[in-house]
């Protein structure tokens, strides 16, 4: 039984052809930039991870001492758990008119039809 030619990976066009050779890294890029509540335009999504449904809100513009205060004022006042990452907050539940309530109490603001 014959399995086939073996792929050559050393065929096309070389960089002596004229090719120019791209020298970019691919980076993750995150804002340093911090805004105040007011400014913010959060969404919410909603997540299936391993069986259990997860409210992840964001993106949150603001320091990340300043997130994981926040975070865990709204753990405590809900009673549920959650974590701080890239930006978004996730939550254990579904809970999203409960948290847009405790948002609009700190003056956070939502795009429409969110």
């Amino acid at each position: 039984m014959s399995r086939g030619n073996k792929l050559d990976f050393f065929i096309g066009a070389k960089i002596d052809d004229g090719w120019a050779k791209v020298e970019t890294t691919t980076t993750q890029t995150t804002s340093n930039q911090k805004i105040e509540p007011s400014k913010h335009f959060l969404v919410f999504k909603k997540e299936k991870r391993n069986g259990k449904t997860i409210t992840i809100v964001g993106e949150f513009l603001i320091s990340k001492d300043d997130a994981e205060i926040l975070l865990k004022s709204i753990k405590k006042s809900l009673g549920c758990g959650g974590v701080y990452r890239d930006g978004w907050m996730e939550f254990q539940g579904e809970l999203k008119d409960k948290i847009r309530a405790v948002l609009l109490e700190k003056s956070f603001r939502f795009k429409n039809g969110h």
